[in-house]
């Protein structure tokens, strides 16, 4: 492998740790759920990816094909994270989590989302 492959491998890989230890430690700093599902769904799934990626180029590069695996297991994961953390959302309002900021109103109430404010 040449010197420009092997340091761009290794920045993908400092990336992808960097992205994935913030998203962890979103998961522990945040204080409540919602903020807390913002954080590692963003950025541990592109640490994730830039991991995969990493490890795509690698194999590629030492075998001299082009490895699919890594790709496949990308594409579910920038499927399936958005989705999961849409439903997990959906779900704590549904079941009416606390937050740090007011939940928007039940639209099976008569109650507005939004009130006008007067001047």
């Amino acid at each position: 492998m040449s010197l420009f492959s092997e340091t761009l491998l290794a920045l993908l890989l400092v990336a992808g740790g960097l992205f994935t230890f913030i998203g962890s430690l979103a998961l522990v700093r945040f204080r409540d759920f919602y903020t807390r599902l913002h954080g590692p769904t963003k950025a541990t799934t592109l640490g994730v990816g830039c991991l995969l990626l990493a490890s795509t180029g690698f194999f590629s590069l030492d075998t001299g094909r082009l490895s699919l695996h890594e790709i496949l297991v990308s594409l579910f994961l920038f499927i399936t994270a958005p989705i999961s953390a849409h439903l997990l959302a959906k779900l704590a309002l549904h079941q009416k989590l606390p937050s740090l900021v007011p939940l928007p109103a039940d639209p099976d109430q008569d109650q507005p989302l939004l009130r006008d404010k007067e001047d």
